[in-house]
């Protein structure tokens, strides 16, 4: 089956009370039982849900895998996959990470004893080198946030399997509509379903994928034991925006593409990172690994001062200054002060990641109208 016919069928069957087409939302914290024990497959709305069955379906399926696990956000499905390990076990990561990933892996599960090394993995040798006895998982992120480096999974995750290692991938930033982790070797794909998945801004949700029977039961586990679990109401919104994932994308990397190449080419821009530049590093690689090079786009200004950031960022009107991406309107992001906020200065300097650095989650508006803001917001001071 094909993606858009997955993205608008899979996981969903008509109700088979009354034959709605949507998937109904079950807002119900329990269920009646014929005899203790004896029930219609669920006993209580923590454990699982007929709404978020259908969303766990369609999630795993869109990623090629066995199994879904949905968690109350994106950390609390990253929260999920730390909890597989104990104390002394070692988990590789990028350095350019995500802040919250940085925050719940060095201020949470570092004082219980699990040991973090963030390390510039572009590199295939450099995992290769730092592999131990003691290294248990490496965590990816790909395009990275918010630098979009690009890592290679496959040779990664072939590595890692040669040792007895698991690679988990957040695959937030390219969806599973241009990338699939598992299908290159990973065992753990994890969303921040918040973003693409749900595509409008209005859930907050996280997803973890894999086709490992025995992983799927301890995720589950966890997922019903910790109780960091999403609601109906969001599950249905969630399945209501998977139906257009394909139509959103297209147009999410079709402009950001044009926004990339209008940027570049800007007097008063100095850097720009998008991995569809030709001389973007991990340009062929993306253009392998993906089928597309996403909707997100970095940039930095020739003037490199914080006040002509905070200016540039402050003069957007179509694109909204605020958190989070991966909706269909267009948000410009201070990635210092918002998304990695909770990564200390210094580690952000280190990755190359500027107080000035501006990020911008490109929505599916005209891209005229996109270019025209930022062109009065770069402005001529």
């Amino acid at each position: 089956m094909k993606f858009a016919t997955k993205a608008i069928h899979a996981g969903v069957e008509p109700d088979p009370s009354t034959g709605a087409i949507m998937t109904p939302i079950y807002q119900t914290s329990t269920y009646v039982q014929e005899s203790p024990g004896k029930h219609k497959g669920y006993e209580y709305a923590r454990s699982s849900n007929p709404t978020r069955t259908a969303l766990q379906k369609a999630l795993a399926a869109l990623e090629n895998g066995k199994h879904g696990i949905c968690y109350a956000s994106g950390l609390a499905a990253t929260d999920a996959v730390l909890k597989l390990f104990k104390p002394g076990d070692e988990i590789i990561a990028p350095s350019d990470i995500y802040g919250g990933t940085y925050r719940l892996m060095k201020r949470i599960f570092e004082p219980l004893g699990l040991i973090f090394k963030f390390v510039d993995i572009e590199e295939v040798s450099e995992i290769d080198r730092l592999l131990s006895g003691n290294t248990k998982l490496v965590w990816l992120e790909t395009p990275t946030n918010p630098l979009l480096k690009i890592i290679d999974i496959g040779q990664i995750a072939q590595v890692c399997k040669q040792r007895g290692v698991l690679t988990c991938v957040d695959n937030t930033f390219a969806s599973p509509y241009l990338q699939n982790p598992l299908d290159l070797g990973a065992d753990i794909v994890m969303h921040s379903v918040t973003k693409y998945l749900g595509g409008h801004s209005d859930t907050v949700m996280g997803a973890l994928i894999t086709s490992d029977d025995e992983l799927a039961a301890q995720l589950k586990f966890i997922q019903n034991a910790s109780g960091a679990v999403p609601g109906p109401q969001d599950c249905f919104l969630v399945l209501r925006g998977i139906k257009t994932l394909h139509l959103r994308m297209q147009r999410h990397c079709e402009n950001a593409g044009q926004v990339a190449v209008w940027l570049a080419a800007h007097p008063k821009v100095g850097k720009v990172y998008y991995p569809g530049l030709p001389d973007h590093p991990g340009h062929e690689l993306a253009a392998a690994q993906m089928r597309g090079f996403g909707g997100v786009v970095s940039f930095e200004l020739k003037d490199d001062s914080y006040e002509k950031a905070v200016r540039t960022m402050e003069r957007m009107e179509v694109f909204a200054l605020g958190e989070s991406l991966g909706g269909v309107e267009s948000l410009c992001t201070h990635p210092a002060s918002m998304s990695h906020g909770g990564m200390p200065r210094e580690e952000r300097l280190k990755i190359g990641l500027k107080d000035t650095l501006i990020r911008l989650s490109v929505g599916i508006e005209d891209v005229e109208d996109l270019i025209a803001d930022l062109d009065q917001a770069i402005g001529t001071d």
